[in-house]
């Protein structure tokens, strides 16, 4: 094996014994901790297309010689088929990952990813300027790195490779900013998650200025530090194709002061687990998917023209929220509440529906509670969870007991729905009967 292929891939598996392993059936290998001695057994990962890579501490290679690749390499690298690479449990110098980076444009590697890993130092990545790379997605998960505030001019170096990235992930990683001048360069981005940080609402503004991720589509800000509303509906306003926000774990007070409209292309809203005991306004006008379980909800009144699925499970609803003004929702998940009964209209409208879930609440199994979720089954709506979870809280008699064991009577619980049509059938009787008697009256024979 030609050994200016090593700094590319695998000079940080030096560092203390270990081996790979590759599944053949998955096309996927692991190596651990590999050193000089058995550095062959990389051999084996050869035909996988994922690659990963454990352990070790390259502060001694910090030096090493790395020359350019001569054809041979290049072809070889070019010839391998690994898609994706994760590098885990690593002391990584940035001064070194400078140097190599710079090999993966021979590969065909497009997903690279990098956990529980520490980034030391500051490198320097002049070498990176105008140089294309194939990987089109970058994972950070649990990583530790200088911040990257002032690192302008890093970024301007990578800017040929960043502008053609497509998803970006840094989570769980403390990041407390993310400057203007940084999004600014990822032009093509599309999916970006910044889940597990520190940032806050001050710090919303300026990540998302005039120009910063121009076409960003899916954005995760779950679990931060963020508490206003608001004030993140007002730091995204400029990103005019998000899709997908998920701002769930986050403690989200409203600012009745402040007012802002939220991007308009915004189809997927999750707010699930983040304290709130009323629905705030405004809502994205477009919404398709809204998720608000976890909450502290009493009451849900919501009016929204193009919403297919509402999730409000785990909330405090005493009653399932009419759905009159959301003439398109085909999805409702209602579990976990303090939901007693279905009132007959409501069921009607629920039947309409594709999945409906209810389970777990405490269901009064007199009429409505029993009745209503026994049509529902009946009508074939009725989600996951079905008949396990439906149980009977009251009356005493019925405690206990599954809600599908119900022997509910029509005439009890939904008299209308017998009385009416047998007072429509007495009507018709009886005025077939007046027909009758006026056609046996003898007409007058007029002299």
């Amino acid at each position: 094996m030609n050994v200016a292929v090593l700094p590319v891939l695998w000079l940080w598996l030096l560092e203390a014994e270990g081996r790979c392993f590759f599944n053949r059936t998955q096309e996927h290998c692991v190596c651990y901790s590999l050193s000089q001695e058995s550095l062959s057994s990389i051999i084996r990962c050869l035909p996988a297309s994922v690659v990963e890579f454990y352990g070790g501490e390259l502060k001694t290679y910090v030096d090493f010689p790395i020359r350019n690749l001569d054809p041979s390499a290049i072809d070889m690298l070019g010839s391998l088929v690994i898609r994706k690479i994760i590098v885990g449990d690593l002391l990584v110098p940035e001064v070194l990952l400078a140097q190599v980076l710079r090999f993966f444009s021979y590969t065909q590697v497009q997903e690279l990813v990098f956990e529980n890993c520490i980034f030391d130092g500051r490198g320097n990545w002049d070498k990176m300027d105008g140089q294309n790379l194939p990987i089109l997605s970058l994972h950070f998960d649990n990583v530790t790195s200088a911040p990257l505030t002032g690192r302008e001019q890093d970024f301007s170096s990578l800017s040929s490779w960043l502008e053609t990235l497509q998803e970006l992930a840094v989570t769980g990683s403390h990041v407390t900013s993310l400057p203007c001048g940084v999004g600014r360069v990822f032009r093509a981005l599309r999916y970006l998650n910044m889940a597990q940080n520190s940032l806050g609402d001050e710090s919303l503004m300026p990540a998302f200025c005039k120009g910063a991720f121009p076409q960003l589509q899916v954005l995760s800000l779950q679990r931060n530090n963020l508490t206003s509303y608001h004030g993140v509906c007002r730091s995204i306003q400029l990103l005019h194709e998000l899709q997908h926000l998920d701002l769930s774990q986050n403690q989200l007070m409203a600012d009745l002061s402040a007012s802002c409209q939220w991007p308009v292309s915004l189809q997927i809203f999750n707010l699930s687990n983040t304290g709130l005991d009323e629905v705030l306004t405004p809502l994205p006008p477009s919404l398709e998917v809204l998720d608000m379980s976890c909450n502290h909800l009493h009451a849900v009144d919501i009016s929204l023209s193009s919403l297919k699925k509402l999730f409000l499970s785990q909330n405090m609803l005493q009653a399932a929220p009419s759905i009159r003004n959301c003439p398109m929702l085909d999805t409702l998940h209602l579990d976990n509440n303090s939901i007693r009964e279905l009132p007959w209209d409501e069921v009607k409208l629920l039947g309409q529906l594709r999945d409906v879930a209810v389970a777990n609440n405490p269901y009064n199994c007199s009429c409505s509670g029993a009745g209503g979720l026994q049509a529902l089954v009946s009508m074939g709506h009725l989600g996951q969870g079905w008949p396990q979870d439906y149980m009977c809280h009251s009356p005493p008699h019925y405690q206990g007991r599954l809600v599908k064991d119900v022997q509910v009577s029509v005439l009890q619980c939904n008299s209308a729905a017998v009385i009416a049509p047998v007072c429509i059938a007495l009507a018709l009787f009886g005025v077939a009967g007046v027909i009758c008697l006026l056609r046996s009256r003898p007409r007058l024979i007029r002299p």
